[in-house]
């Protein structure tokens, strides 16, 4: 004997509305078994969620795109950043840059490793501070360093943010429009059993095969266990 299952997925809960809310046959005489405000109820959930599933394939294709296009700016500006501090350290060792100036960058006198740099959120935590650093030092007459200088430090960190904060933007697009869809699944769950029940309850007279053939009509799922052989 077969069994039913409520829809598990946003596509399945979207298909099992459709076949209750684009359902002819609830306007006719034999569908009037069916609550008119449930399917009411169904239409305005099926374009809620319809519209609410579209809007996150939207967010999430666009952010997926922006990840893509951050990777190379972001190593780019890791690297720029990196090599400036390997640079500032080698100065230090010369004797040519003290190491008290080290504190500027926000790194302490006896520093001599590059902090982490391999996420996005370290870039966007240290490249602020090696470049306010370089120049207050400057600023208080220190030599600049040229390999790399800082304007290239800052030209390639400037692209990193602005595509960081424009990427930060659609993550915060797709979480609102999956929270929107979140919100609509126990509605959505409550309709289609409350429908199901009254579908089922109204053929549980028919013999089983026929019952079921004429359940999913209204959408109505049914699953064989496995092994089992459907009846005829």
């Amino acid at each position: 004997m077969p069994y039913r299952r409520l829809p598990k997925t946003d596509a399945a809960r979207l298909k099992a509305l459709e076949a209750i809310a684009d359902n002819n046959v609830v306007y006719t005489v034999e569908g009037r078994f069916i609550d008119r405000d449930a399917v009411a109820q169904a239409q305005r959930l099926y374009a809620q969620m319809s519209d609410a599933l579209s809007q996150y394939r939207t967010c999430m294709r666009t952010q997926v795109r922006y990840s893509k296009r951050i990777t190379p700016l972001q190593h780019h500006a890791m690297t720029y950043v990196s090599h400036f501090l390997q640079v500032l350290f080698l100065a230090i060792e010369r004797g040519e840059v003290e190491s008290k100036w080290l504190t500027l960058y926000g790194l302490s006198a006896e520093q001599r490793v590059v902090p982490y740099l391999k996420t996005s959120e370290a870039v966007m935590e240290w490249a602020p501070k090696v470049i306010e650093g370089e120049k207050r030092r400057i600023k208080q007459g220190g030599k600049p360093i040229l390999s790399p200088p800082i304007g290239a430090v800052i030209t390639h960190f400037d692209v990193f943010k602005s595509m960081y904060e424009a990427q930060r933007q659609y993550q915060a697009r797709t979480t609102s429009a999956l929270a929107d869809i979140n919100a609509l699944r126990p509605a959505v769950d409550d309709i289609i059993l409350r429908v199901w029940n009254m579908v089922e309850k109204h053929y549980e007279n028919e013999p089983p095969e026929t019952r079921f053939n004429l359940c999913r009509r209204f959408g109505v799922v049914y699953y064989y266990r496995r092994h089992e052989e459907r009846e005829c």
